[in-house]
């Protein structure tokens, strides 16, 4: 990618078409040459906040291959900017673009821990682990100046209620007091993703994400204090970082961690437009051929919405990459785990006090 026309520090370099709307805004090369001849900014590439007001904040996961049953998120649209994020598209369902809006324009839930108190006291809600962070992630810099998360990690602890956190952000290490101390009833598990030990390729992927150093530095400290872990390696994405499942495997496994997980890259909806924009400007020499491997692993197309299929992909390709992820879990995680949470204590903390009688 020419480092004068990228716009620093995203994932995206456009803003794909809301295919809810009927009309689209279109930036025309005529009018970027205009701006250059003329010293004008076309695009101050910042940061908005927009407050956001739901009703509930925990939502039921009805898809069969995800790993969880229930999710919670702080935050919509996520400043990681990673550029394969399949959480991309629900930022179309709040009128925005799935590109650099969903980078830029981050809806903030200042009433979420309020919201989960509520749910956690509600007399049929039987306890069962809620993951932060099943669509955008919890950690991501407006954490550093909402503090939303930290607040629900608060209300987790004051009802013993199980927890479950996705992440590639080293901030989460500024909670480690409370993550300590829901680790003493066996409430907390969190999943670190590291989807590539070489720093250029995860400046291009993941450009506002955590340094692999600093991710893997974090598996460490928490696993230090007692915090179970379990690193994900995706997405998997061939001639990428498919040759890196082994190296980073044993990596997580140094640092600590108990599992892996792992996904193969799909680009549903507009985030297959999203990513072969990105890819044909930042590695034009490999371009055709990722995307070729792309579709390989999804019955020839780059989206994929089949139970069962989506995750793992199907096709040689894939076969080969989930039998890679077999050897390194054989090889690294035999006879290990993660752990089962604990759902017992939640009843009778209900009220946010132990029951004595």
């Amino acid at each position: 990618m020419n480092p004068k026309s990228a716009i620093k520090g995203r994932g995206a370099q456009l803003n794909a078409p809301n295919r809810f709307f009927e009309l689209h805004h279109e930036m025309r090369d005529d009018f970027l040459e205009f701006c250059q001849k003329e010293g004008e900014n076309h695009d101050n590439n910042k940061t908005q906040y927009l407050e956001a007001f739901p009703k509930t904040i925990v939502n039921k996961v009805t898809s069969p291959d995800v790993g969880m049953q229930y999710s919670m998120n702080p935050y919509q649209g996520c400043e990681h900017g990673c550029v394969y994020c399949y959480a991309r598209n629900t930022h179309e369902f709040w009128g925005y673009s799935a590109g650099l809006d969903f980078e830029r324009r981050i809806l903030v839930k200042k009433d979420a821990p309020k919201l989960l108190e509520q749910h956690l006291k509600k007399k049929n809600w039987k306890a069962q682990t809620i993951v932060m962070s099943g669509n955008t992630d919890c950690y991501q810099p407006a954490e550093q100046k909402f503090r939303i998360t930290r607040q629900c990690l608060e209300v987790f602890l004051k009802y013993k209620h199980p927890v479950g956190i996705i992440t590639k952000n080293s901030r989460i290490l500024e909670d480690l007091d409370l993550l300590k101390a829901l680790a003493e009833d066996h409430l907390i598990a969190v999943n670190i993703s590291i989807t590539s030990l070489s720093e250029n390729t995860r400046r291009l992927l993941e450009p506002r994400t955590a340094t692999t150093k600093k991710r893997l530095e974090t598996v460490k400290v928490l696993t230090e204090h007692g915090i179970p872990v379990n690193v994900m390696l995706a997405p998997i994405i061939p001639s990428i970082n498919s040759h890196e499942i082994l190296p980073l495997a044993k990596a997580a496994s140094e640092h600590g961690a108990v599992s892996i997980g792992h996904t193969i890259v799909r680009l549903n909806g507009a985030i297959g437009e999203i990513f072969t924009d990105w890819i044909k400007k930042s590695m034009p020499d490999r371009a055709e051929k990722v995307l070729r491997q792309i579709e390989n692993c999804h019955g020839g197309t780059l989206k994929d919405s089949r139970y069962g299929a989506r995750m793992r992909g199907e096709g040689k390709i894939a076969e080969q990459l989930n039998d890679l992820v077999k050897l390194a879990r054989q090889k690294y995680f035999k006879n290990k785990g993660m752990p089962t949470l604990n759902c017992k204590l939640h009843d009778t903390y209900k009220n946010g006090q132990f029951k004595l009688f």
